[in-house]
């Protein structure tokens, strides 16, 4: 309790953070918890609080009833719309000429939710729908003028930069989760999950057929959904919640809906439509089974064997021609009820990670999964901590999972076998062997060496994850169990704990989760400078109260890790923290003719301290967002803040005692150094400010762009590799009296004069980040990001870091299958760039064919030599061909 009495004493004011738009629904404004809640300005569907009429009259139908949802709706789309059983499956050609079109189920009359407020559309919109036994048929008849329509030829998923259609499905009509299903006027395809409090997930990929045509009226889009690519409840009387939405962009990103949207409604879900009649639906089961093989040939600078005089240039080496074999394999074991089976699955090298700073972090950088198999129903395993994070999970042999829903009950289990830990790199077997051979010098070993990693290689960890979650309640309620085990020789983690979501209200929802953790390991003590393997127990929390209006939002927010937490099959970064927050924000109420269409302003304040009740920062922040045409946005913001570092979390305490040395050819060398060189606590007040803007100003230009300076911003005196060497005050005093003694400081019983521990210190930070997209055609895409960190310190007045990271991308798309892409990073830090050459086929998903090319060098200098020379170097290159097919095979009937 003493934590959250010292986080209220606090006077908590403003705080943003980068704004989270989702270009793909209507939000409530929900800021993200944790670290740092994102404002809640996105183009989000108002709420209307009076009676809303429907565009298009119908005198002929039932009066309207109300939703108790703020407004009325028509009764006509109050009440469940049957949609109609087809005798005959219409062609998928984006024609709608077939007769049984005309029996469809129709969707019209759409309000303009973004940036109207219900209002009339400025084009109007048709949905058609209809089933047989096997798909589910949908058709969107969206009128416009041809020549002004938005459409390119491009990737799955990268269709939110055109004009689209689309719909949300609620296959259970729980309000909890929903597939969406979106569409250019091409056809081409982006689908993903929501989860109600949770956000969207496009990583997601269902297979379906669509096709779309631009035509004198604006253009049509027909689908075709097999519903044993779906996880559902159907039959008699059951019913599905659907949203039906549509983007025109030139119209200040205008987005229409078939059912009114009420932005005081803290739910997307919530206000769907209802769809019923879907009766007699096949209940087939499905196998998938998806092979792969990557064949890939790896080439690697290294010493060369008979070096010539001077400097050694090192040369490529060619490995070994690898071959991977791999297998996906899904069986749908009922229409709720999915079994995976992976053996061997990689497709790293094609969507490798984008570059980040990494210059002075303390704390783990998280990145995202790519690979298909664990992003297969991975929001089953999410929870408001982290404690499933499949990258850790990093080289699987063999993989297996179970999840579904059952009623009420959501459940998921998964399994691994993992040679990741174990499958030592090139380098480290060399090393390895080298220390062995040493170790031979030495007969009964008397000195004790012991050879790093001899015990792991090869060797595999063995992971589990055990999900359960329960429907509780009305609304989008839930509790959940969680339980993970993570085992390999010296490291074992177990993890289990409960989470809840309640909704209180239309407006009001409460989350809450509780971890515990064991884990048997390496802790290291900076009192006593040594790390013991012994068993540390922890804890983790996280909980959040959130109320969230039409205008005004508010949100009180609070995590927290104790010192031997650990989450081994999840991801974590600092440990011995409290993070409380509190966050208010407030939308105007938009207006579409106006110049300024909307603004957003948000106080967001947080504290973080440790389980001792010693702060470690606040910040405070104070920002504002205007919303302007042509999808257009600006944005400023001023944050006051502190932080506070102490010496034992980077490494000994000054009360530790002395230790010598683990160097056994050096047994007498003692080192009596503490982590910090000057006070063992380091505090400082910061500002920091920021002026961001970006803009799909049209079809071919679209830019962004973010500028930070962070005044006292800690150098924590990491350096900044080979071009940046430490210059903090007790660096650059070593750094002299080393190049005074040099004959000194090589000797193995060098004095501590020679070393300077860390000595942090505040300086001026600046940050950028941007980009522009330029699209000269449908089918080219060129795009240029450049993210930029410099620091340069007040007491030294040097640059600690210049990082300047730069990436090229250029795509072609040639058909929404077949494309050519070209990307090239490079980063300034490290003078190191990479490059890869793709041509891709993907017909479906499953179906692939990759052909690429990887490239990596250094400029101006050998790695081999740890020389400066002129131009590029090359590091290494890998070419590869990456294939899988998609066989699908149903049984029953």
């Amino acid at each position: 309790m003493k934590h959250f009495l010292l986080a209220a004493a606090m006077v908590l004011f403003l705080a943003p953070l980068s704004r989270a738009q989702s270009e793909k629904l209507p939000r409530t404004n929900v800021p993200t918890p944790s670290p740092a809640p994102s404002p809640a300005n996105a183009p989000t569907p108002e709420p209307a609080t009076q009676t809303v009429e429907p565009v298009t009259s119908q005198p002929s139908q039932p009066p309207a009833k109300s939703t108790g949802l703020g407004f009325v709706v028509p009764a006509e789309k109050a009440r469940p719309i049957v949609v109609t059983r087809f005798e005959k499956p219409p062609t998928i050609d984006g024609q709608l000429d077939e007769e049984v079109w005309k029996s469809a189920a129709v969707f019209k009359d759409f309000y303009q939710i973004d940036p109207g407020d219900n209002t009339a559309p400025t084009k109007p919109t048709e949905v058609l729908a209809g089933y047989d036994a096997k798909f589910l048929y949908i058709a969107f008849r969206a009128f416009d003028e041809k020549d002004k329509v938005r459409a390119t030829v491009a990737k799955r998923d990268n269709i939110f930069s055109d004009d689209y259609v689309g719909m949300f499905l609620d296959t259970f009509n729980d309000q909890r989760k929903a597939f969406e299903f979106f569409f250019n006027p091409l056809g081409i395809q982006g689908d993903g999950v929501i989860t109600e409090g949770r956000g969207e997930d496009f990583s997601v990929d269902v297979l379906m057929d669509s096709k779309g045509l631009i035509n004198d009226e604006g253009y049509v889009v027909e689908i075709a959904i097999p519903f044993k690519s779906l996880r559902y409840e159907a039959g008699k009387g059951k019913l599905w919640g659907v949203h039906f939405l549509r983007r025109i962009k030139r119209n200040n990103n205008e987005l229409d809906s078939w059912m009114p949207f009420s932005r005081s409604v803290n739910s997307n879900l919530a206000q769907s439509g209802h769809i019923t009649g879907l009766d007699g639906i096949s209940t087939e089961r499905t196998l998938e089974i998806i092979p792969s093989l990557t064949i890939s040939e790896t080439g690697r600078r290294v010493a060369s064997l008979t070096p010539p005089l001077g400097v050694d240039p090192g040369r490529i080496v060619n490995q070994p021609v690898e071959l991977e074999p791999g297998l996906t394999a899904k069986f749908g074991l009922s229409p709720t009820t999915t079994l995976d089976l992976a053996l061997n699955p990689d497709f790293a090298q094609v969507e490798a990670d984008q570059l980040v700073v990494t210059t002075n972090q303390r704390f783990p950088i998280f990145f995202p999964e790519k690979r298909p198999f664990f992003l297969e129903g991975i929001d089953i395993f999410r929870t408001p901590i982290q404690a499933v994070h499949t990258r850790a999970i990093v080289d699987p042999d063999v993989a297996l999972k179970l999840s579904g829903k059952q009623g009420k009950n959501t459940f998921g289990l998964m399994v691994a076998s993992d040679n990741g830990p174990g499958n030592l790199s090139l380098d480290d077997r060399s090393s390895l062997a080298a220390c062995i051979e040493r170790r031979d010098y030495f007969p009964g070993n008397p000195l004790g060496i012991v050879c790093n990693n001899e015990k792991f290689i090869d060797k595999n960890a063995y992971i589990g994850v055990l999900r359960l979650k329960r429907d509780v309640g009305k609304g989008d309620s839930t509790v959940g169990l969680i339980a993970t085990t993570y085992n390999f020789i010296e490291k074992h983690n177990q993890l289990g704990g409960i989470d809840g979501r309640f909704r209180v209200n239309k407006n009001t929802t409460v989350n809450f989760q509780l971890l515990g953790t064991s884990s048997r390991n390496f802790f290291f003590d900076p009192q006593t400078a040594s790390s013991a393997y012994r068993t540390g127990t922890g804890f983790g929390y996280s909980t959040t109260y959130d109320l969230q209006g039409r205008n005004w939002g508010f949100q009180l927010f609070g995590e927290g890790y104790t010192k031997d937490y650990r989450a081994d099959v999840g991801f974590f970064g600092r440990t011995n923290t409290n993070f409380n927050s509190a966050y208010v924000r407030y939308n105007s109420d938009p207006k579409p003719k106006k110049t300024i269409l909307s603004y957003h302003v948000h106080d967001f304040s947080w504290i973080g301290y440790d389980f001792q009740g010693r702060i470690q920062n606040w910040e405070s922040e104070n920002y504002i967002e205007w919303r302007l045409p042509r999808n257009s946005y600006f944005s400023l913001a001023w944050e006051p803040a502190y932080e506070r570092i102490v010496e034992e979390e980077f490494g000994n305490s000054r009360n530790a005692p002395c230790v010598r040395t683990a160097d056994p050819l050096n047994p007498l060398r003692t080192i009596c150094r503490s982590a910090f060189s000057g006070p063992e606590e380091i505090s400082v007040y910061k500002h920091h400010f920021f002026i961001a803007g970006n803009s799909q100003y049209s079809k071919k230009i679209q830019f962004n762009g973010r500028a930070v300076w962070r005044t006292n911003h800690l150098d924590l005196d990491f350096g900044g590799g080979r071009r940046f060497p430490r210059v903090s005050p007790a660096a650059l005093e070593a750094a002299a009296f080393r190049a005074s003694n040099s004959a000194l400081c090589a000797d193995s019983h060098a004095p501590n004069a020679c070393f300077a521990p860390l000595d942090p210190g505040p300086g001026l930070l600046f940050e950028f980040t941007g980009g522009v997209t330029y699209q000269p055609t449908n089918e080219l895409r060129l795009s240029l990001n450049y993210v930029k960190n410099r620091l340069v310190r007040n007491d030294t007045d040097r640059v600690a870091f210049d990082t300047n990271i730069l990436t090229f991308r250029g795509t072609y798309q040639f058909t929404k299958a077949t494309f050519a892409r070209a990307i090239i990073d490079y980063n300034t830090l490290n003078q190191r760039a990479r490059a890869q050459l793709l041509l891709g086929w993907t017909p479906n998903p499953g179906t692939a064919f990759y052909a690429g090319y990887n490239d990596d060098l250094n400029y101006g200098f050998n790695s081999i030599s740890s020389s400066i020379v002129p131009g590029f170097r090359r590091n290494g290159r890998t070419y590869f061909v990456k294939m899988s097919y998609l066989f699908r095979k149903s049984f029953g009937s």
